[in-house]
């Protein structure tokens, strides 16, 4: 799980680096429309970078694999989703579009693999 705290951090100073860019950078040089995809794209991905680094502690505290498999799907979420987002704003290439509702996939299936988790790990 080191590695997933590692992505987790990462993701997270990426998050506000891109959200910075974003604020900065490309106000007035993109539509509004696709600076709206872009800022999406960093709140979820700060979102889950947070998500990342909190799974790790409770797979600290029980190591399920449910929590890894959960993980692995947020991480993968968040590379899909924001990654798609990010790319349809900065090129406008809409083939890009359709990429993101896999990534929502990957956030939900995260997020009940989590549930699963916390249903499994109540033994006592």
């Amino acid at each position: 799980m080191k590695w997933i705290l590692a992505l987790g951090a990462f993701y997270g100073m990426t998050g506000v680096m891109l959200g910075a860019f974003g604020a900065h950078g490309l106000k007035g040089r993109l539509s509004e429309h696709l600076l709206n995809a872009f800022q999406t794209a960093v709140q979820y991905q700060l979102w889950h970078a947070l998500a990342l680094v909190l799974l790790v502690l409770l797979y600290r505290q029980q190591p399920l694999a449910l929590l890894k498999w959960s993980a692995i799907s947020i991480s993968l979420g968040v590379l899909l989703f924001s990654g798609s987002l990010y790319l349809l704003a900065l090129t406008g290439i809409k083939w890009f579009g359709p990429i993101t509702p896999i990534g929502g996939v990957a956030f939900i299936l995260g997020w009940l693999l989590l549930l699963l988790a916390a249903f499994k790990g109540e033994q006592a």
